[in-house]
């Protein structure tokens, strides 16, 4: 069973900072692109960012490019994302996700993705 449990979210000062974890178990992770989306109240859950299976590649959405950066450690079998100069507009729930086929590059459409996490809170002040 693969499991993916993100940690790290919490409530933030716009501009402040925060690195959200996405710890994956019953799968090694080394040969999959990873992703993390995010859903806000009312809202459709959308792509944030995606790093393909060695990491040589990153994707964003244009609303997080220069602010989010998405990393991976194959080893420790993680996956993060660092988010700075928070906006009040990031305020969603943020979830983990493992592509469903091998070597890929982080994509931007959810339905290529096989497995998420149950996701953590983001909560920004204004």
């Amino acid at each position: 069973q693969v499991l993916l449990v993100e940690s790290g979210g919490e409530l933030v000062q716009a501009g402040g900072s925060l690195r959200l974890s996405c710890e994956v178990s019953g799968r090694t992770i080394s040969r999959y692109g990873m992703g993390w989306f995010r859903q806000a109240p009312g809202k459709e859950r959308g792509f944030v960012a995606g790093i393909a299976w060695r990491g040589h590649v990153a994707y964003y959405s244009d609303s997080v490019k220069g602010r989010f950066t998405i990393s991976r450690d194959n080893e420790k079998n993680t996956v993060y994302l660092q988010m700075n100069n928070l906006k009040p507009d990031d305020t969603a729930v943020y979830y983990c996700a493992i592509e469903r086929n091998m070597y890929g590059l982080g994509s931007r459409r959810s339905i290529d993705y096989g497995n998420w996490g149950r996701g953590t809170q983001v909560t920004v002040s204004s």
